[in-house]
């Protein structure tokens, strides 16, 4: 294996199209961006997985929606996991990557034995797509079903945009000789051409939803089986890498599909709060809320969930009864006015 080659497809997706069977998809590898997103907290096992799971889930879907800012995965349940969360952030600019991060909130208590999903407990997997000032925002919402997030994402596509989709994901602890340990992620995302619409309210699935059998019809329908067929046969090592390359990997699963790729798209860690934004964010609270919030050392503190960013206030700079802007400066008597 060539390492400029492993580093070449490291935190990559990769689109394609199998021209067999008019169906596309897209291969991604979470390496540097996982390992950055999972190493700032200290997750136990069944979190960390399932944060990697949202991640891989974001990093493949992003690219498929036209997007000019931000798509959000969140997922909500009265489990041991209460709330999971990841966004995508379309590139700014031709050639530049795009970015992702992702986070938790658990009761460490409440956490035992059994698979991930199952720490969630009942709730609602949603999709949110924003794309930014000027536009209203979209959201869609999944219950939590299926046993994994992957199987929630798909029956959003099915319900939502009536698009038949499958993913397989994967993800471990890498530790290769002479090398430091870090977090791999590998993916591959099949999804279906838009087809005509199905008619008629309510699917074939567990409580009316709708499943694949209920959009296609004759060729469409083996073509899609085919395709699944041979995803089955895929390997967690295959999928996570980092000896198999993304065209390797298309070649070996679906060479008699008639594999076409496009351009790959870079992927980094990326966050967008800042001391601004938290600050916008506490402009609703009265004077009295910012007091009961301040530390006896007389500062208001605030740490981003996501990259960990530590921020510290002067109180009386915060909430639509401050008196001094960001810098210290008397604020104008608002009575005077």
């Amino acid at each position: 294996m060539s390492k400029i080659n492993q580093i070449a497809w490291d935190d990559t997706v990769l689109p394609f199209q199998l021209d067999r069977s008019d169906i596309r998809g897209r291969v991604a590898r979470l390496d540097g961006v996982l390992d950055h997103i999972l190493s700032r907290h200290d997750y136990p096992a069944p979190v960390g997985a399932l944060v990697a799971e949202l991640a891989l889930l974001a990093a493949l879907i992003g690219p498929t929606v036209k997007l000019r800012w931000k798509l959000s995965l969140q997922v909500r349940g009265n489990g041991a996991v209460r709330t999971l969360a990841a966004d995508y952030y379309a590139p700014e600019h031709d050639g530049a990557p795009a970015r992702i991060r992702a986070w938790a909130s658990f009761d460490t208590d409440r956490l035992d034995s059994r698979p991930p999903f199952e720490q969630v407990g009942e709730g609602y997997f949603a999709v949110l797509i924003d794309q930014g000032q000027g536009s209203l925002p979209y959201q869609g919402i999944t219950p939590l079903s299926g046993g994994s997030l992957s199987a929630c994402a798909q029956t959003y596509f099915a319900q939502s945009e009536q698009l038949p989709t499958r993913f397989q994901l994967a993800s471990g602890y890498s530790r290769l000789t002479g090398e430091t340990g870090h977090w791999r992620a590998g993916g591959i995302m099949l999804q279906t051409l838009p087809a005509t619409p199905m008619q008629g309210e309510g699917g074939s699935g567990e409580g009316g939803l709708i499943e694949a059998a209920d959009i296609l019809q004759g060729a469409a329908s083996e073509n899609w089986n085919r395709a699944n067929i041979l995803l089955d046969t895929v390997e967690v090592l295959e999928l996570i890498g980092p000896s198999v390359g993304p065209t390797d990997l298309l070649l070996r699963l679906f060479h008699e599909e008639e594999p076409r790729v496009f351009d790959t798209q870079r992927v980094e860690f990326g966050c967008s709060c800042t001391a601004d934004r938290v600050r916008n964010t506490l402009s609703i609270y009265s004077a009295k809320d910012i007091a009961h919030m301040t530390t006896p050392e007389g500062i208001v503190t605030a740490d981003c969930q996501f990259c960990g960013a530590h921020y510290e206030f002067d109180p009386q700079s915060l909430g639509f009864e401050a008196t001094v802007d960001a810098d210290g400066q008397p604020l104008p008597d608002r009575a005077a006015e």
